[in-house]
């Protein structure tokens, strides 16, 4: 069986691995969940810094109710996104969710802000682009694969070295790989059906831009198996990249049109 160590960033209590996490260790990974708002990530003025990835084979940064940039009130962001960079520049994989996404966005280059079209939320479709044929991860994903939204800022504009691997009608940033191994998603795969009723109950700001029962339980745990019938072999294909086990992407430029 497959076997890495991976480093789980989680920025808010809000946002656990949830089902990732199974999915994950059944793949045959280690996981080390760290907290930063409790437990100090180590940054580039610290002497650790640069060995601190040494003993991980890939790094998850899930999720969270803040912003990319708000340090002031969560000074820990900016240790998080150094980390991110760091893992980019050593080739150490990486699967950034929603705020993960936005962070590595802004940790290599690109911009992220409050949504120009409003809140996105609920279960809806995403559209690989051509380039994923190509891609270890999207490969083998249906064209147009179920996620589930619950996000109210966008990456803006992707890092310039980025590859555009999925768009929707209302973001067109919804997942990209930088480098050959670091992967942004903005939506979310690793959610449960209590994870989404608490985001909901926490944020109804977001909740109410999805569709009518969307937010329902019967129709959530209903939408999760769908969920997982896809993203499970992702979070497996990704243990296999972490362990080396697969041809990391290549870039073949972002210009291409929609599957």
């Amino acid at each position: 069986m497959t076997s890495s160590r991976l480093l789980v960033v989680q920025p808010s209590e809000w946002n656990p691995p949830g089902n990732l996490a199974d999915w994950l260790v059944a793949a045959g990974a280690e996981l080390e969940v760290v907290r930063p708002a409790e437990h100090r990530l180590p940054g580039p003025q610290d002497e650790d810094f640069a060995e601190f990835l040494d003993g991980y084979q890939g790094v998850v940064c899930l999720g969270g109710e803040m912003g990319a940039y708000d340090d002031a009130e969560f000074p820990y962001l900016a240790a998080v996104r150094a980390l991110l960079g760091r893992a980019v520049s050593r080739g150490v994989p990486v699967l950034a969710i929603c705020l993960g996404a936005q962070l590595l966005a802004s940790a290599t280059g690109g911009q992220v802000r409050r949504g120009a079209r409003g809140p996105e939320a609920g279960v809806l479709l995403v559209a690989k682009r051509d380039v994923t044929a190509y891609d270890p991860l999207f490969n083998d994903l249906p064209f147009t694969p179920d996620v589930l939204q619950f996000h109210a800022d966008e990456i803006h504009v992707l890092p310039p070295t980025a590859e555009l691997l999925a768009a929707s009608p209302k973001y067109d940033h919804q997942a990209f790989r930088v480098g050959s191994t670091a992967y942004g998603l903005q939506f979310h795969i690793e959610t449960t059906p209590e994870m989404v009723l608490d985001w909901v109950a926490r944020e109804p700001e977001i909740a109410e831009r999805a569709r009518p029962g969307q937010f329902e339980l019967d129709a959530l745990a209903a939408a999760h198996q769908d969920l997982a019938e896809t993203w499970q072999p992702f979070a497996e294909r990704f243990v296999q990249l972490t362990a080396g086990e697969l041809t990391p992407g290549r870039h073949l430029g972002r210009d291409l049109p929609l599957v």
